[in-house]
């Protein structure tokens, strides 16, 4: 065996990604070609967050390692709507919805790949030709018993919750697009794993070496918790402003900051100083999506922002007055959410406001139960690296 083979092998599982399995990974990279990797993606909105992100990182770690990353955009799978992981049946949507979002899914998604080592294929290439017995074959190769066997429909099962005839078709639909393409490798959520497994056990049938799986961390959003989500209100676009992908990331908890190092750009946080560590963080993810000038710029505002304290003239998150009304503790936790993203409790409030973090017009404020003076256009710092503008 080659002796970089187990070193590639490290590398590739930084991130926290589970490699299934990595015997037959080594076997592939002895074969000293470049691997079919895959990664399928479902337009189901325009844009891409940072989650996203997560696994387009992981490609691109596998095409600077000389391999060949295949973007499966799901034109037709996003019809149906992926049930990993969801307690409800996905709503359909039309096919010219899709298309649109698939347009800005590839622009978005060559911030991270290199476009000079990726394949493009839309999966309505091959499902939009079959006939209607191609899909009763197709349905032919899985039982309903392994389907129930999925954790998130035994759950809405149990619950009684309905469980649609079309969902049991994505796995197949997923399966099939790895036969297609002859994945050699198929990166994926942890959620999806049932899905990938279809894949391989139809790479089998048909005759062709079984793909490895490649199964990636879920990232959790702004408020360190629950999954990043556009619905939630927790998450970072790839395609938000500079200085505003910016100010998110430097709101994160450390124990986050340490979760973004390792699932994004898979390393381990720097030993300095965290405020440091955060503001690297930050520089680095804009320079992805952006360039080094904007990141630069994004780290200038940030330090005029909070260093020099000149919050007035900062590009600072806006909040409705109406959404703040109450006493201080009340609208420190609005603030929180509707700037940020982050479920911030009355008691965490109250305690910000009484350790002295909460400033209003420049001035510590320590009294939970005041009512300030709102007044459109001013500002409320909220703690160390937040603060929201009023309109």
């Amino acid at each position: 065996m080659s002796g970089g083979i187990p070193e590639t092998i490290q590398q590739l599982k930084r991130g926290g990604a589970q490699i299934i399995s990595e015997s037959e990974l080594e076997k592939k990279l002895q074969e000293n070609r470049p691997l079919r990797v895959k990664l399928g993606v479902d337009p189901t909105a325009p844009d891409l967050h940072l989650g996203h992100a997560v696994g387009l990182s992981k490609l691109r770690q596998f095409q600077e390692l000389g391999h060949l990353a295949v973007l499966v955009i799901g034109d037709f799978t996003t019809m149906v709507g992926d049930p990993s992981g969801r307690s409800s049946t996905r709503p359909m949507l039309s096919r010219e919805r899709v298309l649109a979002n698939a347009e800005t899914y590839q622009e978005q998604a060559f911030k991270i790949l290199d476009r000079d080592r990726t394949e493009l294929v839309f999966n309505g290439e091959w499902f939009g030709k079959m006939t209607f017995m191609d899909v009763i074959r197709l349905n032919s190769r899985v039982t309903l018993q392994q389907m129930l066997q999925r954790e998130d429909f035994r759950k809405r099962l149990d619950q009684t919750t309905a469980i649609f005839l079309h969902e049991l078709q994505y796995p197949l639909m997923q399966g099939w697009d790895s036969v297609m393409i002859r994945a050699d490798v198929e990166l994926g959520g942890t959620d999806q794993l049932f899905n990938v497994m279809v894949g391989r056990d139809l790479q089998k049938e048909e005759g062709q070496a079984q793909q490895v799986i490649c199964l990636l961390p879920i990232l959790e959003g702004l408020d360190g918790v629950q999954k990043m989500s556009k619905s939630l209100n927790n998450y970072i676009g790839i395609t938000e402003p500079p200085a505003q992908m910016f100010g998110k990331l430097m709101s994160i908890s450390d124990e986050l900051m340490a979760r973004y190092y390792d699932v994004l750009l898979h390393e381990r946080v720097p030993a300095i100083h965290p405020l440091d560590a955060k503001k690297e963080l930050a520089f680095r993810l804009v320079k992805r999506f952006y360039d080094r000038a904007a990141a630069g710029t994004a780290l200038d505002e940030f330090n005029l922002r909070f260093a020099k304290r000149d919050l007035r003239a900062a590009d600072l998150p806006e909040v409705e007055l109406a959404k703040l009304s109450g006493d201080l503790t009340a609208a420190v936790v609005a603030a929180y959410a509707e700037g940020f993203g982050i479920t911030k409790s009355r008691s965490d409030a109250r305690r910000l406001i009484e350790q002295g973090s909460v400033q209003w017009r420049g001035e510590k404020v320590n009294d939970p139960r005041i009512t300030l003076p709102l007044q459109a256009g001013e500002v409320l710092k909220l703690d160390k690296t937040r603060a929201v503008r009023l309109k």
